[in-house]
């Protein structure tokens, strides 16, 4: 018996307007800003129809990736909320899937924009197996303090002891797969952003995501014991780090050239995965396969690597050794440049920057539940 676990992040399941681009430039979007707009009620207006009509396409296209990642559980990151995600799953995924997804979650954490994480999952496997809901329980409140995570790198980015750990949360879901415990934890680290304080955005929001890293595995530690590298869980999210990535070099005709790199710094995926803890299932295929998301600032800096992560429990990943995951890219925009020999047939309407399904690619993995 298998079960199909994938994690996307689907990029502002949103499912109310945002006018601030009216008063701040920084905000608007581009296609408005091509226009001389002469009040507010007139940009309301074209943002509300720029909106519905770019969201259409977009969540088409967000369906199609869910639906071929054939997953009999599926963790999502930037959703606002339950409403949202339902229209979403009836207005969209319904139409591709059918009587798929019955079973939605999603908690409130501390992100200042409102994107939560959110789980959903079918009522039995593919295999005909029960999928059934225990529990749930989001760490939204803990602190740098409580869990002793605290420290100089911490304060050095302005960060106080009381201060909530999670930009998000790390939710923890319980469920029963043919009466067999599995847990997912939710989780979406903090953004890199931009440089700060003289800093790259990278380095800059580092310990954040370190301290993150540390009390998910703090949490599992604190609910499984010593053995909790043996027990049946997996973290699916957005980590918003990296431990290697593939530098990409070239021109628009297509004469690129793509780099592995590794990194030589400690990152918050080395926090989890440290001592056989976990494994980045991703790291069984091959380097030029393992990216789910293309950065770039110009040409100068352009990097394609992995930020959206299945990280299975050392023991569950042992079992499932001959297993490998799956990375959905048939959503990437045009401008999204492949490595050699996997140039995907995208779906129709893909654009050069949009719509797309999403800036990230959705991971799946297969599981045995032994």
């Amino acid at each position: 018996m298998s079960l199909r676990i994938a994690t996307f992040n689907v990029e502002n399941l949103m499912n109310r307007f945002d006018f601030s681009g009216f008063r701040n430039q920084l905000l608007q979007d581009r296609a408005l800003s091509l226009f001389q707009i002469e009040n507010e009620a007139d940009y309301r207006h074209l943002e509300r129809a720029r909106m519905i009509s770019h969201t259409d396409d977009a969540r088409q296209l967000s369906a199609l990736a869910i639906a071929a990642a054939r997953a009999d559980i599926i963790c999502l990151q930037e959703v606002e909320n339950i409403e949202a995600l339902r229209a979403f799953e009836y207005g969209y995924l319904f139409k591709m899937v059918g009587h798929g997804y019955r079973e939605k979650y999603l908690a409130k954490g501390n992100d200042m924009r409102g994107i939560e994480v959110a789980i959903m999952f079918r009522t039995e496997t593919a295999y005909g197996e029960p999928i059934e809901f225990v529990s749930m329980q989001g760490h939204a409140h803990v602190t740098f303090e409580e869990l002793g995570l605290y420290n100089e790198a911490l304060a050095g980015v302005g960060e106080k002891p009381h201060d909530l750990v999670f930009r998000r949360d790390c939710v923890e879901v319980d469920l029963k797969v043919a009466g067999r415990p599995v847990t997912i934890y939710l989780v979406h680290f903090k953004s890199m952003g931009g440089a700060r304080n003289g800093l790259p955005g990278r380095e800059s929001t580092m310990p954040v995501r370190m301290a993150e890293a540390a009390a998910v595995r703090a949490i599992i530690e604190a609910r499984f014991g010593p053995k909790a590298a043996q027990k049946r869980w997996a973290i699916c999210g957005d980590l918003n780090d990296y431990r290697e990535r593939i530098v990409v070099e070239g021109g628009i005709e297509g004469d690129w050239t793509f780099t592995p790199v590794t990194e030589d710094i400690r990152t918050s995926l080395d926090v989890l995965t440290e001592g056989g803890f976990c494994e980045n299932v991703a790291e069984r295929l091959a380097p030029l396969e393992r990216w789910t998301l293309y950065h770039t600032r110009g040409p100068q800096e352009r990097h394609l690597c992995q930020l959206d992560y299945v990280l299975v429990s050392g023991g569950w990943a042992q079992k499932n050794a001959a297993r490998l995951p799956q990375i959905i890219t048939r959503g990437q925009p045009w401008r999204t440049p492949f490595p050699p020999g996997q140039s995907p047939e995208r779906w129709p309407r893909i654009g050069w920057d949009r719509p797309k399904a999403s800036d990230h690619c959705p991971v799946v993995m297969e599981l045995d539940v032994l």
